[in-house]
Order: C-alpha cells, then sequence, then structure tokens
C-alpha cells in the first residue's frame, strides 16, 4: 500500500478534477500491474494498471489506495467492473471513498462476485489523497504553508531583501512543491515588492506552474486571480492542494483562519538580526493554546538547509 500511495503522488495535480490514486497488482509474489490516475482523471489507476497486466491479472491481488469506483461514466467504465472482469482474486483498500456515488458500494460491488476484500484505512494511502479528502471533508483544498527562514526566524532583511535565505538544493524543493499544486497563493506585499514569478523551473516540469493567486485587496494585475480574504480559497473549483508561500501578512492571515493543514519550513544556516519577522499576528491569546497543534510529519537535509514539515493535528 505504501508504494502505490507513492506511485499515486506521479497523478498530482494533474489527475484533477479526479483523485490521484495509486494501483498495484501482485500474483505469485511478482509485481504484474502498476498504475496512477493519468492526466485529466482518466484513465483511472485500476485501469492502467490491468491493461498493463493483460490476462496476468486473474487470480491476483490489487492494492489501491482509494475504493475501486462503482459509478458508470461516460468518460469510463466503473473500476469495480473493471477488476471484476479482470478475474482477480483479492482487492485491498487504503481508504473507502467519501464520494457518495461510491461510499462502500464499490467494495460491496467486489465483495458480491466472491472477490475477498481488505480495507484496511491506511494513513499512507490517507497522505497521498489529503487534498481530494480535505475537498470532501472541509468544502476546501488542502493548503501548506512554506516559510523560509534563518536560524532567527527571519524571512527577510530590515529593508526586504530575501534573495536568497536557502540554498540551490532546498529552493528546487520548493519548485517541486509548487509543481505538487494546483494553484499558489502570496501576499501583496510580497507581489509587489519581490516581483514573484511563481512558476515551476524545473526541467521537463515547467508545464506543472500552479494557478498564481494574490492576496490583496487591491486591483488584480493580468492573469492572477486575488482573493481578499483567505476563506474565498474554498471557491476555487477543481483546486485540490494549495500552497501559500508569502509573506508574513499572507501566512499569519491563513493561520489565523486556522486553515493550515501543513507547515514546511526551510531553515538556512545564517543568522538576520534585525529582519523581517516570519510571522505577524495569527490570533493566539495564550501560551497554552499554541501547543498540540502541529506533529512532525518530515524532515530531511536539503544541501545546507534543513527541511522540516508538521501536519496540523484537528480533533
Amino acid at each position: 500500500m505504501s508504494a502505490a500511495a507513492r506511485l499515486a503522488s506521479r497523478g498530482r495535480p494533474v489527475s484533477r478534477p479526479n483523485p490521484a490514486v495509486g494501483c498495484i497488482l501482485v500474483k505469485d509474489e511478482v509485481v504484474v500491474g502498476r498504475g496512477w490516475t493519468l492526466e485529466g482523471g482518466r484513465p483511472h489507476a485500476e485501469a492502467v494498471a490491468l491493461e498493463q497486466a493483460g490476462d496476468t491479472a486473474c487470480g491476483a491481488t490489487a492494492y489501491v489506495t482509494l475504493e475501486p469506483c462503482a459509478h458508470r461514466s461516460d468518460r469510463g467504465p466503473a473500476c469495480s467492473d473493471l477488476l471484476v472482469e479482470a478475474g482477480v482474486a483479492r482487492v485491498v483498500i487504503g481508504l473507502e471513498d467519501p464520494d457518495p456515488r461510491t461510499a462502500g458500494s464499490g467494495a460491496e460491488r467486489l465483495k458480491s462476485t466472491g472477490i475477498a476484500v481488505d480495507v484496511l484505512a491506511s494513513q499512507d494511502a490517507e497522505d497521498s489523497l489529503e487534498g481530494y479528502l480535505t475537498r470532501a471533508r472541509c468544502g476546501r483544498p488542502h493548503i501548506t504553508l512554506k516559510l523560509a527562514l534563518s536560524l532567527d526566524g527571519r524571512i527577510a532583511m530590515e529593508d526586504g531583501s530575501s534573495q536568497w535565505i536557502t540554498g540551490e538544493e532546498a529552493r528546487a524543493h520548493v519548485h517541486s512543491r509548487r509543481a505538487m499544486s494546483d494553484a499558489i497563493v502570496v501576499g501583496g506585499a510580497t507581489w509587489r515588492h519581490d516581483k514573484p514569478r511563481l512558476d515551476v523551473r524545473l526541467e521537463g516540469l515547467e508545464q506543472r506552474s500552479p494557478d498564481r493567486v494574490l492576496l490583496t485587496r487591491g486591483v488584480p494585475p493580468d492573469g492572477v486571480k486575488v482573493i481578499n480574504d483567505p476563506a474565498q480559497v474554498a471557491s476555487f473549483e477543481g483546486v485540490q492542494y494549495l500552497y501559500v508561500e508569502g509573506g508574513a501578512g499572507a501566512a499569519a492571515s491563513f493561520l489565523a483562519a486556522d486553515l493550515v493543514d501543513r507547515l514546511e519550513i526551510y531553515r538556512a544556516p545564517i543568522l538576520i538580526g534585525k529582519g523581517k519577522p516570519a510571522l505577524g499576528d495569527i490570533g493566539l491569546t495564550s501560551l497554552g493554546d499554541a501547543h498540540g497543534r502541529w506533529a512532525l510529519a518530515e524532515n530531511r537535509q536539503l544541501g545546507s538547509d534543513f527541511f522540516t514539515a508538521y501536519r496540523r493535528t484537528r480533533q
């Protein structure tokens, strides 16, 4: 299931409006097929894996991160029907699909034909589907906030200059994170001062540049969407993954609204001293309220910089 979840990431975010799903077919301890949701949402991961496996899919076990769909569509057959027709012996499902058109009926369709079905409630599968699930559960995109900081928590010099706090490896990683997002948000001050391109500049991934969004009350620039309240991101049709990249005002606004699901911090081994702080007021009134909100999700070294990601914990 972990391998299927990693495969699913290849479909993010180009699979929209569908979720990025991964599927692996195993027979006699050999992988005979694998797939992920392709651009535009079709074909689904199961269809890709079954086509690759051909006749060897008969009697195989399918590991799929999300419950196979049960509803027929003009765009393609239901994956539960495809698995039945292929003669798979067992289907291991990472998560039940919250879409009411499937929501348990995909698994029941498989069981009704004698296929063994296991639903794992896999954390790996859930992590790979966080955009789709946040949309389904909260009615908004999954939101990641990125901060590039000095050791003393500054995002820029006192005059606002911030290029560059982090090194090349960290900046390349940021571009990979942009490529995994449907839309990217910056604040008006950052737009005016830094004039950021907000695109993806990694070879082969240039076409993955996300939609650009500006948090401001000013006049929108050409080709850039504008919001004047973080809550308005819920209206972005088809956006499952939103990346908030700066600056301090925009970051504080999303945190104050408790809309940040993942916090990604790039910390450079430098001291700035009197510079621009990373955040403004985020609405906390007591130190006790600051605790218990964030859980470590990932950390790694990127050249001389250190990357740490935290997941928002909500009850």
